[in-house]
């Protein structure tokens, strides 16, 4: 199967995803117009402080770790930047890691006071992604998460579901490298920033219902083209049956 193939069953199967959400009040929206226009300086700047939260994390305790920077009015560059770490840090607590993350959240707000949203905007995707990767605490995923999701700039997203997911298919092996994957994605696709956007959320999806460390295989559209199944047929007869 080509990626493309594989895209286009997760979208018919799973419906469109919308992402980044935007947390309005104290509930996570998406939105089909998250996809269509061009985000406001305001959600690019959230979505930044999401994609550091939700290291290591699920995105459930990232809701609450914004609507709590929000409420104590703490959700700005300036006001990140001028706040105490340890107060920081019990604002973002349910995010986990709270006390690193605090530290990453006031070098990106440092950086943000230098380097204004409606500039970083004009950067090609190598320079924003360069200009990212340069911070403290924000890898390869964190970076390209906010390249994607908030600039709308073309570049694709590797996460551990996409490694567990694609490594299983035969793709490659699934010690790969990030930059390995990515270039594959992006070779073998239209370059598009919506498909980009889509095609990761859905990857999540898939990888949390279906795909899991312990696959539901019977369930899973994609078994007669599993390198992993097939590998391990032997083994998972017995609980295939049983699943």
């Amino acid at each position: 199967m080509k990626l493309i193939d594989i895209y286009n069953l997760l979208v018919d199967f799973y419906g469109e995803q919308n992402w980044w959400p935007i947390i309005e009040g104290r509930e996570c929206v998406y939105k089909k117009e998250f996809m269509e226009r061009e985000r406001t300086d305001e959600e690019i700047f959230e979505i930044m402080i999401g994609a550091i939260l939700t290291q290591n994390t699920s995105w459930t305790n990232v809701i609450v770790a914004i609507i709590n920077l929000k409420e104590n009015n703490i959700f700005s560059p300036y006001k990140i930047s001028e706040i105490e770490n340890s107060k920081l840090s019990q604002l973002i607590k349910s995010a986990g890691y709270f006390n690193q993350k605090a530290k990453k959240l006031k070098i990106l707000c440092s950086f943000l006071l230098n380097n204004k949203i409606s500039e970083l905007k004009k950067l090609s995707v190598y320079d924003l992604r360069q200009k990212f990767l340069s911070l403290w605490g924000i890898g390869y995923e964190t970076a390209d998460s906010i390249v994607l999701y908030g600039f709308n700039k073309p570049v694709f997203v590797v996460d551990a579901y996409t490694k567990r997911i694609f490594s299983r298919l035969g793709f490659f092996p699934e010690n790969s490298e990030y930059e390995t994957i990515r270039d594959l994605f992006e070779k073998n696709l239209p370059q598009s920033s919506n498909l980009y956007k889509e095609y990761h959320a859905l990857i999540v999806e898939f990888g949390k219902n279906l795909c899991k460390k312990r696959p539901l295989c019977n369930n899973c559209s994609f078994n007669e083209n599993c390198a992993y199944l097939h590998k391990n047929a032997q083994s998972f007869a017995q609980f295939i049956q049983q699943s």
